[in-house]
C-alpha cells in the first residue's frame, strides 16, 4: 500500500525525527524574538512603531517576526544573510574567480562561498546594528519619551554585539534546520515569523470591526478575495513551461547509450519573492527617512510614495518587472544550459545545438518572465490597495502571502519526497534477491 497522508508519519521514524528537529529549532527562534536588547524602553519603542507601521520598519518587522518591534536579539532577523547571499551572487557574475570557484571546484568551492557569505553577513549586521543603535538614540515616542534610557557608546557597543550574535544564531538555526530538519531553513524561519504575526492581524481586524472602522461586509469581501489570491498563487507557482529534450543514441563498445527523452522545466515565477521585497524596500525608504525628520517638505515628498497613491503603484510595478528580469538573469543562464546539453549529447527537437539553443531558451525564458512579472505585480499591488482603502492589517500583504504559499508548498514537497523515497526503499527490500554470503 502506498504511503500517503499524515497517518503514515507513525511508520517513518526518520521523517518524525526531521519534523521534530524542525519544530524544535523554530521554537527556539520564536523564543529568541522575545528576548529584548538591554537599555531600551519597550513602551516608548512600541508607541514609536505604532506610528511608523507602514514604512520600511513595518516591512522589516514582518520579516523578523516582530523582533524589530520588540528590539529583541533577533531584531534584524535573517535579512542580513539574505542581503549577503544576494551580494555574493552578484559578485559571481562579475568575478571570474568566484564563478570558477562555484562551478569548477564542486563542494569545496561551494563551502568557500558559504563561508564568504557568513563573513559578509557579520559585516552587514555590524553596520546595520550601529545604524539601529544611533537611530534608537534619536527616537522618541509620540508622547516625547526617549526610546533609549542611557544613550552613548556603551549602549551602541552592547546593541551591535547583541544584534550580531542574534543574527549569527539565526543563520546557524537555519543551517541546522536544512541539515537535520525538512526543507530550506532560512525560508522556514521567514515563514514562521510571518505566521506568528497572523493572529495579531486577525485580532486587529476584529477590533476594527468592533469599533466600526471596518464593516462585516468588507471583512467577508477581503476573506473571499484572499481565498482567490491564494488559489491564483498556487496555480501560478506550479505553472511551468516544459521544453522537450532528446538525447542522441551513441555506442560505446558493445553498449548503446542515450536515446532518452526528458524536458527542461521553466517556472513562470523564476525569481520568486525577491522582486517585491527589493521593490518595497526602495519605495518605502522615503517614508522611513521622513519618520526621522521634522522637515515638512521632506514629509510632503514622502507622502507621494504612500501605498494608496498612483505614483507608488506605477513605480512599484516598474521595479517588480525590473527585478524579475534582473534576478532571473542571475540565477538562470541559458548559455550554460545550452553548453551542458551539447556536451551531454542533448538537443531540443527542431533547434540546432549551441548558440541556436541558447537563443531559443532565452526567448522562451523572456516570455515566461514577462508573465511572471505581471502575475507578481497583480498579487502585490492588489493587497496594497486593500490595505490603503479598507485599513487591512499589513500582514495580509501580497509579499507575505507569496512567501507563505511558496514555503508551504516547498515544505509539503519535501515531506512527500521522503514518503515516496521510503516507499521505494520498502519496495526494493521486498523484491531483493538473496545472494550468497
Amino acid at each position: 500500500m502506498a504511503l500517503s497522508g499524515v497517518e503514515n508519519l507513525a511508520r517513518l521514524p526518520e521523517l518524525r525525527k526531521k519534523l521534530f528537529w524542525t519544530f524544535l529549532l523554530l521554537a527556539a527562534y520564536r523564543i529568541g524574538v522575545h528576548v529584548p536588547v538591554p537599555g531600551v524602553d519597550s513602551g516608548a519603542l512600541a508607541d514609536f512603531f505604532a506610528s511608523v507601521q507602514n514604512t520600511l520598519f513595518g516591512l522589516f518587522d514582518m520579516f523578523s517576526g516582530g523582533g524589530l518591534r520588540n528590539l529583541s536579539v533577533f531584531a534584524l532577523g535573517i535579512m542580513p544573510y539574505i542581503s549577503a547571499s544576494i551580494i555574493i551572487q552578484l559578485l559571481q557574475v562579475v568575478s571570474p574567480e568566484l564563478k570558477r570557484m562555484s562551478k569548477e571546484e564542486g563542494a569545496a568551492g561551494r563551502r568557500k562561498i558559504t563561508q564568504y557569505t557568513r563573513y559578509a553577513t557579520v559585516l552587514i549586521t555590524v553596520i546595520q546594528g550601529f545604524g539601529i543603535a544611533v537611530g534608537l538614540e534619536n527616537m522618541h515616542s509620540p508622547a516625547g519619551a526617549p526610546v533609549v534610557l542611557d544613550a552613548g557608546w556603551g549602549f551602541r557597543m552592547i546593541t551591535i554585539a547583541t544584534l550580531t550574535a542574534g543574527t549569527v544564531l539565526i543563520m546557524w538555526l537555519g543551517e541546522q534546520i536544512t541539515e537535520k530538519g525538512i526543507g530550506n531553513g532560512i525560508s522556514l524561519i521567514i515563514f514562521s515569523g510571518i505566521v506568528a504575526g497572523i493572529p495579531g492581524g486577525i485580532v486587529k481586524s476584529a477590533q476594527l470591526i468592533k469599533a466600526g472602522d471596518m464593516s462585516v461586509f468588507t471583512a467577508i469581501l477581503v476573506l473571499a478575495l484572499m481565498a482567490v489570491v491564494l488559489g491564483c498563487i498556487v496555480f501560478m507557482e506550479r505553472g511551468q513551461r516544459r521544453i522537450p529534450i532528446h538525447y542522441a543514441k551513441r555506442q560505446v563498445g558493445r553498449k548503446m547509450f542515450g536515446g532518452q527523452s526528458t524536458h527542461l522545466p521553466l517556472r513562470i515565477n523564476t525569481a520568486g519573492v525577491i522582486p517585491p521585497i527589493f521593490a518595497s524596500s526602495l519605495l518605502l525608504f522615503p517614508a522611513t527617512i521622513a519618520s526621522f525628520s521634522a522637515n515638512e517638505t521632506l514629509k510632503h515628498v514622502a507622502s507621494w510614495f504612500a501605498p494608496h497613491t498612483v505614483m507608488y503603484n506605477i513605480l512599484f510595478i516598474s521595479l517588480i518587472v525590473f527585478f524579475c528580469f534582473f534576478y532571473t538573469a542571475i540565477i538562470f543562464d541559458p548559455k550554460d544550459i545550452a553548453e551542458n546539453l551539447k556536451k551531454g549529447g542533448g538537443f531540443i527537437p527542431g533547434i540546432r545545438p549551441g548558440d541556436k539553443t541558447r537563443q531559443y531558451i532565452d526567448r522562451v525564458l523572456t516570455r515566461m518572465t514577462i508573465w511572471g512579472a505581471i502575475y507578481i505585480s497583480a498579487i502585490c499591488v492588489l493587497p496594497m490597495i486593500l490595505i490603503a482603502q479598507f485599513n487591512v492589517p499589513f500582514y495580509f500583504g501580497g509579499t507575505s502571502v507569496l512567501i507563505l504559499v511558496g514555503v508551504a508548498m516547498d515544505f509539503m514537497s519535501q515531506v512527500e519526497s521522503h514518503l515516496i523515497s521510503r516507499q521505494y526503499e520498502g519496495l526494493m527490500n521486498k523484491t531483493r534477491i538473496k545472494g550468497r554470503q
